[in-house]
């Protein structure tokens, strides 16, 4: 499994962008985080925060939930849901708190219709939310709708605020839908639009809809220039917000979703509380954006480092001194706590609710950091050795060689359970112990040949792991262009992007980098035909109208 995958990351004739790489055009469903986001770019944080987003969760698909996005609808209950939190953003954003610095103008009266007004509200909300400038029967229909419902109530406010929730539950708000164009430099193919490029680039490194400044680059073609769109890019990568996109991308590659309704045995660990564990999950991103992007280290030591944050509620699972807020911390050596992997966060979202679990620990390894996929367990497997407590195997190792008896077990728990072994000296709930029912826990093990003899050493051969940084290369790219790779299509723009990457020091920011301005980003798979006008006869992806009950 390793060597083949190697091969792909591997074989290139050379490190210059492959001209020929493209990557298809996508229609996807906004994430929740997205859309709360964009939200609180155009409307600001305490209208986005205060409402919370209608909606659907997203499904996992090859290992990342953004890459399910392109698969998912909207349901009429859920689009019900929408409305009304659409409803309720629109009615904050015309409150009297907020009109005046929201909306670019004021009615020449309050209770009738102002077409002159309303138009520009339109014209300059309408392109930030729809992520490109509206045409002008569009903003022809949102100033009527605006001034025969201000006209109906009496209140040019009511009426900017059924525009404005209209617009929240439209189509091309909540669907992220990429349009194609004729590419002046490689003629009979396509390109991304210069609106499309803009989006998916916002997306990618913010996890929001493009700012003015990105939309204004789109405008005058400077994001369809190779010269142009190294500076958006690089503007972009120097933005605070780009924070939002690391965070986002981790807690999907980590699977952090599952802390939406992590929950551990009271009994088994009386400490551990939902702030605990929410906290966990906001120490291992905190750690990430200060490995990353504020020191811009190699990525491969993100397994290794000793350098962390602790907060008030965490300090007591790791034995250290309380201290009021989030402060940097740096673990002694001997505490074994080197790396994401032994963070309350990985501990305890892979393991069960009241145990650990060496396989779930292993299985997350494979398939999150390695981009290995472990086969589904076969029916009827016998679990009760495993979950009985008062069995006479003391330790996980024990109980997990009664696996090792049973042919169809021994192979998929012979690439998870050492792995997971390593890990056994924390429980299910992160908490370092040296024994399991009085017996001692023997940590020791290999990865894929470099073996290892205790959690140490096992951070230093996911460290040395080839696959570590190609994996995270393959996560990077599909997460960025919106789907699943295809490993024969993406075979070239990958292998490209790995060397890219080792020559970089597997600094993250440059990769982000190179993705955003590699030929695959923006040029198309499969072109449609192109007329002799230069225009693409085909269609581009719709979607279709949602009726509001």
């Amino acid at each position: 499994m390793v060597c083949t995958l190697l091969l792909v990351a591997g074989c290139s004739s050379g490190t210059s962008d492959p001209k020929n790489s493209t990557s298809p055009l996508r229609m996807r469903l906004m994430s929740a985080q997205q859309y709360s986001t964009t939200l609180a770019f155009v409307f600001g944080t305490d209208v986005s925060d205060s409402v919370p987003s209608a909606l659907p969760p997203l499904t996992r698909t090859d290992g990342m939930l953004e890459l399910g996005a392109a698969s998912i609808g909207v349901t009429s209950d859920q689009l019900q849901q929408l409305s009304q939190s659409a409803a309720a953003v629109a009615a904050k954003v015309v409150d009297e708190k907020h009109r005046d610095y929201l909306i670019p103008c004021k009615p020449a009266a309050k209770d009738a219709a102002d077409p002159a007004c309303a138009r520009r509200f339109v014209q300059s909300t309408g392109r930030l939310l729809y992520r490109r400038r509206l045409r002008p029967d569009e903003i022809t229909r949102w100033v009527n709708e605006a001034g025969a419902a201000a006209t109906r109530l009496k209140d040019f406010y009511a009426g900017l605020a059924g525009v404005i929730e209209g617009m929240l539950v439209s189509p091309e708000v909540i669907f992220i839908v990429e349009h194609s164009e004729a590419d002046p430099r490689r003629p009979g193919h396509q390109r991304l639009d210069a609106y499309s490029l803009a989006s998916r680039l916002s997306f990618f490194l913010w996890n929001a809809a493009p700012d003015d400044e990105l939309l204004q680059s789109a405008e005058n073609g400077e994001i369809q220039t190779a010269q142009g769109r190294a500076r958006v890019v690089d503007r972009m990568l120097a933005s605070s917000r780009l924070e939002n996109g690391v965070r986002a991308f981790f807690d999907d590659l980590l699977e952090f979703d599952k802390f939406n309704s992590l929950a551990k045995d009271s009994v088994a660990y009386p400490t551990i509380t939902g702030a605990t564990l929410a906290d966990a999950r906001e120490q291992t991103l905190r750690t990430v954006v200060d490995h990353l992007l504020t020191r811009n280290l190699d990525y491969r030591d993100l397994f290794t480092t000793h350098a962390t944050f602790i907060s008030m509620n965490l300090a007591a699972i790791y034995g250290i001194p309380a201290v009021p807020g989030w402060t940097p911390y740096e673990f002694p050596a001997e505490t074994h706590r080197g790396g994401m992997l032994t963070q309350v966060s990985f501990l305890a979202a892979h393991a069960h609710p009241a145990r650990s679990s060496a396989t779930l620990r292993g299985k997350a390894l494979r398939e999150l950091l390695l981009c290995q996929k472990v086969p589904a367990p076969p029916p009827n497997v016998d679990f009760s050795l495993l979950e009985d407590p008062d069995s006479s195997l003391h330790t996980a190792r024990e109980r997990l060689q009664v696996h090792a008896k049973n042919p169809s077990c021994a192979g998929c728990h012979l690439i998870m359970d050492p792995m997971g072994l390593a890990l056994e000296k924390f429980d299910g709930a992160g908490q370092f112990r040296e024994t399991e029912k009085g017996a001692a826990i023997d940590t020791g093990g290999n990865l894929d040949g470099a073996p290892f003899s205790d959690v140490d050493g096992l951070n230093r051969a996911l460290h040395d792991h080839p696959m570590l940084p190609t994996c995270l290369v393959k996560r990077v790219y599909s997460y960025g262009t919106g789907g699943p790779v295809s490993m024969g299509a993406d075979r070239n723009v990958l292998a490209y992007l790995m060397q890219r990457f080792a020559q970089a020091g597997y600094k993250y920011p440059d990769l982000l980098r190179d993705i955003a301005l590699s030929s695959a980003f923006s040029q198309i798979r499969e072109p449609r035909a192109v007329a002799p006008d230069g225009t693409s006869p085909s269609p581009p992806p719709q979607v279709t109208a949602l009726n509001l009950p």
